[in-house]
């Protein structure tokens, strides 16, 4: 029996809207974009979910979960709400990468249970 792979996501930005970084971690390891451009959280938080779901095909991953703390960003993903302004730019591209395969798993967790933005959160220590 295989187990579902876990990806975890996160995006940031700083200030807001600023210089955004992305995380994206499975499998113990972390890959970090620090320069993922300018924007806002929101837009940080789509590019690291784009990411995370280039990981799953890159690799080939068939059974995964994509698991990230952006409750409006998972939710516009899913369909439960409509993507409005940049959204909707970044809800086509990571749609283009799904193509007319299965919608891959989302799954809003909490902030401390996100292993991707517990990464970029130790690149800003306090």
């Amino acid at each position: 029996m295989t187990r579902r792979i876990k990806i975890y996501f996160d995006g940031g930005c700083r200030p807001n809207p600023g210089a955004m970084e992305i995380a994206v971690v499975t499998g113990g390891v972390a890959i970090i974009d620090r320069d993922a451009g300018f924007g806002s959280s929101l837009d940080a938080e789509w590019l690291a979910l784009i990411a995370a779901l280039r990981l799953a095909r890159e690799r080939a991953m068939d059974d995964f979960v994509l698991l990230g703390d952006a409750a409006a960003v998972i939710a516009q993903a899913t369909g439960a709400v409509r993507a409005r302004g940049a959204g909707q730019q970044h809800l086509a591209a990571f749609r283009g990468i799904v193509g007319d395969g299965p919608a891959p798993r989302l799954r809003h967790v909490g902030r401390a249970q996100n292993l991707a933005g517990i990464a970029l959160a130790r690149l800003h220590p306090r």
